[in-house]
């Protein structure tokens, strides 16, 4: 009686291939050299990234300052449209335009790809974006990791999140115990929907209407998966430009939640954020979703972030030099309300007149 020989099971055979992950890893080096700091030790490939802390040794007394976030569903439009470059962009501002809301310089991040199949070129661009984002908020990409996860993600299936680390002096940390009334309200102009609110963008624009991405939008002036795949603008070196120039009291970064919520984060209990809906006029993009999927305007700004990225609070003295500055790094910006008492309001911030 002959015996069958037995095939073993394998990595390779339940959907993990390690050779395509080490060829992804060898595509990415050149790109997270470029975001190299002088404070990072060794390369891409160890353990752990290592970022030097005697370099904290000039702060008299250092907050490190954490944050963490993902991009979201928007991945589904990068996905759908076979572009993997820019969706780093999105994450880099997700976590470290948090971390410069408390006046943190950002030192480094890490990122995490989940993939239903490593395909190297693909994960090289999404590092190439996310390195890029890096560079653009003076931060150093540190380390990251890829995962295959097949069977949970289907073969083109991905998603990216990342953590990041940045440093303040106690004595300069920003945030709402330095807000008084009369300070002035300016807000950063965003560079379209950012990467919050796509599981709504995608339902009315994608399912419910069934427009196709590569329709091209005449209020928009483009197509229409280019405008929901543009990369979220980074406010991180802009924001620390502010606080070298003005005597910055707080930012706030308009995420999920929408311009609202956020700024009421910053405010303390008895004063209250008013933000005048006229001084600026929301890109199309913002108009389209609401008419389409006929959304009330409350419900597209608890969702959406209306046309500002990013909100500064300042004496009203320092108002023209904060606006200056920020013209003088080429981002878009105004008056666009004041802090008051809060009397008999019941939230931090709230939003009146209408859109420009």
């Amino acid at each position: 009686m002959s015996e069958t020989p037995l095939t073993g099971a394998s990595y390779a055979a339940a959907g993990v291939d390690i050779e395509a992950g080490d060829r992804a890893v060898e595509l990415m080096k050149e790109w997270v050299k470029k975001t190299r700091r002088p404070e990072v030790l060794g390369g891409i490939g160890g353990f752990a990234g290592l970022f030097d802390a005697s370099a904290l040794k000039r702060y008299e007394r250092p907050l490190l300052a954490s944050a963490t976030d993902g991009v979201g569903t928007k991945t589904d439009i990068a996905r759908r449209l076979g572009v993997y470059d820019t969706i780093g962009h999105d994450l880099v501002a997700m976590v470290m335009d948090d971390i410069v809301v408390c006046g943190a310089e950002p030192l480094f991040m890490t990122d995490y790809i989940a993939v239903g199949k490593v395909h190297p070129e693909r994960v090289a661009a999404v590092v190439k974006g996310i390195a890029e984002g890096c560079v653009l908020a003076g931060c150093a990409l540190v380390g990251g990791e890829t995962a295959e996860h097949p069977g949970l993600l289907d073969a083109d299936d991905f998603d990216v999140a990342g953590a990041g680390t940045g440093v303040v002096e106690a004595d300069r940390l920003l945030g709402a115990d330095r807000i008084r009334t009369g300070d002035t309200v300016i807000a950063m102009a965003a560079s379209g929907l950012h990467s919050n609110g796509y599981s709504l963008v995608r339902h009315v624009l994608l399912n419910q209407a069934g427009l196709a991405l590569d329709a091209h939008i005449e209020d928009v002036g483009r197509t229409l998966g280019e405008e929901l795949l543009e990369p979220t603008r980074i406010y991180s070196l802009d924001c620390l430009a502010l606080t070298r120039t003005t005597d910055v009291h707080a930012f706030s970064h308009v995420t999920g939640g929408g311009l609202a919520a956020n700024l009421a984060r910053v405010v303390p209990d008895g004063l209250h954020a008013v933000v005048d809906r006229s001084t600026w006029t929301p890109a199309p993009v913002f108009g389209l979703v609401g008419a389409v999927g006929k959304v009330e305007r409350l419900e597209l700004e608890k969702t959406l972030n209306m046309g500002v990225g990013m909100i500064a609070i300042v004496p009203q003295d320092s108002a023209d030099a904060a606006l200056a500055t920020l013209a003088d790094r080429g981002v878009e910006s105004w008056v666009a309300g004041e802090i008051t008492e809060r009397g008999d309001r019941t939230t931090g911030a709230e939003l009146v007149s209408d859109y420009a």
